[in-house]
């Protein structure tokens, strides 16, 4: 059989070489900025670059994130059934996760006085200076270098992303207290522990806790505003 030749013809277009160590499909994301598939590698990368940091202290993943949690959980949500929701694990791990954290002495686990059946988790002040050099740390003074509009941009776009992604996985939104559908501003002026009102405990509640993660919470603008 005769061997099959490869005609080239004069001036016509070849493909361009595509620079080596480099292949096809989603993975050249730099071709495309702002693509979706560079919007995931970009917040992956920072992700990994966080992670660094996480094995400092001692503390894996999970606890990393539980210590993060209840420093910013208000107070119907500083429980491991909480805890093992925020994390999206089960429950068992969960409470090994709060174990850990306790042996390490950096929270503390006591009976709710409000209701004795359950337990309420505080974190201790050992536990906030794990947390001011945690691994978020690195991220968060990167972040201070943003412009202000930049940062507030950034949010507003990882939040809707956020909120993506836990309505596909039918997730929990733990957002914070004053963007809540039960949020009720104002409501509790008259009350030393006010001036807001929470809608579902009927409860006042402070200008600080508004800003703090409630794990009843449900987004205002999915809902409607109560």
């Amino acid at each position: 059989m005769a061997a099959e030749t490869l005609t080239v013809v004069r001036g016509a277009a070849t493909p361009p070489r595509r620079p080596r160590g480099r292949r096809g499909g989603p993975e050249d994301v730099e071709d495309k900025p702002g693509s979706s598939e560079h919007v995931a590698d970009m917040i992956e990368r920072l992700g990994r670059l966080a992670r660094v940091r996480r094995h400092a202290d001692r503390l894996n993943a999970a606890q990393w994130d539980a210590l993060r949690f209840l420093a910013r959980a208000n107070r119907y949500s500083r429980s491991p059934g909480a805890i093992g929701t925020f994390l999206a694990t089960t429950k068992g791990t969960a409470s090994q996760t709060v174990s850990a954290l306790c042996r390490k002495k950096l929270i503390d686990r006591a009976i709710d006085p409000r209701d004795r059946r359950r337990v309420r988790l505080e974190i201790l002040p050992r536990g906030r200076e794990v947390l001011a050099g945690g691994p978020a740390h690195d991220l968060a003074a990167a972040a201070s270098e943003m412009a202000p509009t930049d940062r507030s941009a950034l949010v507003a776009g990882l939040n809707r992303l956020l909120g993506t992604l836990q309505r596909r996985n039918d997730r929990q939104s733990f957002g914070l207290c004053g963007t809540c559908r039960f949020f009720r501003r104002d409501d509790a002026s008259d009350s030393p522990n006010g001036p807001h009102r929470c809608g579902l405990t009927l409860e006042p509640l402070s200008d600080a806790e508004t800003a703090l993660i409630c794990a009843e919470h449900s987004a205002a603008e999915k809902i409607g505003r109560g």
